[in-house]
């Protein structure tokens, strides 16, 4: 039996829409040009053109001329659009998966036996 994960039979999914690909491209690089989201994001210059002009239209981004390029601006405090997450910004979304993979795969550092405050025991670990 194949694992339903896996396989022909898999399905087409994805957790992220383009909206929120190309928002994410955005958040990462506000000087970024069409064609390099697009590329990323595999889909077309025509439809990532669609989609800022979406976001831009529902208050998530501006976007301004600097020179012969964009710059586009994230609204600070967007929301999300559906019922279910509405009462979440979406800066925590972007802030995390816009962040480099190195930034968000470091643990968290645990103090050493030296870092133990003066007349306080050390812990024992099992």
């Amino acid at each position: 039996m194949e694992n339903e994960h896996v396989g022909p039979r898999r399905n087409r999914w994805t957790f992220l829409t383009n909206h929120a690909r190309v928002l994410i491209a955005i958040a990462r690089d506000p000087g970024v040009r069409l064609r390099d989201i697009a590329a990323a994001c595999g889909l077309t210059e025509r439809t990532v053109q669609a989609i800022v002009t979406d976001l831009q239209a529902d208050g998530y981004l501006t976007r301004t001329r600097d020179g012969r390029r964009n710059r586009y601006v994230i609204a600070p405090g967007a929301r999300f659009r559906h019922p279910a997450e509405a009462d979440h910004e979406i800066a925590g979304l972007l802030a995390y998966l816009a962040a480099p993979l190195a930034a968000q795969a470091l643990p968290a550092p645990v103090p050493a036996a030296a870092d133990t405050p003066a007349g306080a025991e050390p812990r024992a670990t099992a």
